[in-house]
């Protein structure tokens, strides 16, 4: 091989790790997108199980001032909807936009506060 043709190669090389690597930020893109719908999922599913666990009626006939399963408060459900809505919620970078991507810290306070 002479070196024109090793140069050749090692530019197609250097094509093909940057088109790979388009691919990796397209499929991350893609994970993070399935893991927030999967949190913001899970967390309708529980506010669902929550509300149907006691009736109407069963409710009605509990004493006054009987406390209820534990639903997360508003400030939890604001919380989630900025996450959502791709902001950071962990006292790192409150507020700032999340560019598509998940922040562990985040989860971690979603997941501690259920």
């Amino acid at each position: 091989m002479n070196k024109r043709q090793i140069f050749d190669q090692v530019s197609d090389m250097e094509k093909q790790i940057g088109e790979l690597y388009e691919q990796l930020g397209d499929l991350k893109g893609k994970l993070s997108d399935l893991l927030e719908e999967n949190h913001r999922l899970s967390m309708e599913n529980l506010h669902l199980r929550n509300r149907l666990d006691l009736t109407e009626s069963e409710q009605d006939s509990l004493p006054e001032g009987t406390k209820l399963k534990e639903m997360p408060s508003e400030g939890y459900d604001n919380l989630a909807r900025l996450y959502e809505e791709g902001f950071h919620i962990c006292n790192l970078e409150f507020g700032s936009p999340r560019r598509n991507e998940d922040c562990m810290f985040c989860l971690d306070f979603l997941s501690k506060t259920k």
